[in-house]
């Protein structure tokens, strides 16, 4: 029996590099599920493999810009000159269809959302040690040896923002990480402060 109607707003956030969208793909093939991806924004160049609308929504500069003014974004953030943000539009509408939603963002982003859905289930993922965040980075074969300094530079201050966040999950093998988070999604579910209202309507009795 589900105590909840309107679904979960879950947040995988954490340093780039440190294995949001492996462990997010993961998750989703973990059977009996009702979960479903956010897929971001963003005005950076596609890499090899991905598709636009499912891995993230590939825009200009001036189309992200005018979602912004328009107040249509739920978080956006900038790095190494892109822009990456989440539409808040399909987020609301999939948590009202009783979905648990799914976003994968940036540190800078995961914050913004804590601030306008303080509900929302905040998990920071983070690599086993800094070495293998590097050897990620590195192995994606994309990216300039400065602009992998800059992540590392970057990751260290996120680092210490991890007591914002309600779990800490460590990324070190992927099936294990996406079963911790699944661990967490059930036991959110069971939260007291999430499910009595509607266990108070079904058996018929006020909570005064």
């Amino acid at each position: 029996m589900k105590l909840n109607d309107r679904g979960l707003l879950i947040v995988i956030s954490g340093p780039s590099g440190v294995g949001k969208g492996t462990v997010r793909r993961a998750l989703f093939n973990m059977p009996k599920h009702n979960l479903t991806y956010s897929v971001s924004m963003t005005t950076r160049k596609m890499r090899p493999g991905e598709v636009d609308g499912v891995d993230y929504y590939f825009v200009t500069k001036e189309q992200f810009e005018q979602k912004i003014n328009e107040g249509k974004l739920l978080e956006h953030a900038e790095f190494v000159g892109n822009y990456y943000g989440t539409p808040l539009d399909k987020v609301n509408e999939k948590l009202d269809n009783g979905n648990e939603v799914v976003l994968e963002i940036e540190v800078e982003g995961a914050l913004q959302v804590k601030s306008k859905m303080p509900d929302c289930v905040m998990i920071f993922l983070v690599p086993p040690g800094k070495q293998a965040l590097y050897d990620r980075l590195k192995a994606r074969g994309t990216e300039s040896e400065e602009v992998i300094n800059e992540r590392i530079k970057k990751a260290n201050r996120e680092f210490k923002k991890a007591y914002l966040y309600d779990y800490i999950v460590v990324n070190d093998e992927v099936n294990n990480a996406a079963d911790r988070i699944m661990a967490i999604i059930r036991a959110e579910h069971a939260k007291t402060a999430r499910s009595i209202h509607k266990y108070m309507e079904l058996i018929g009795e006020s909570e005064d």
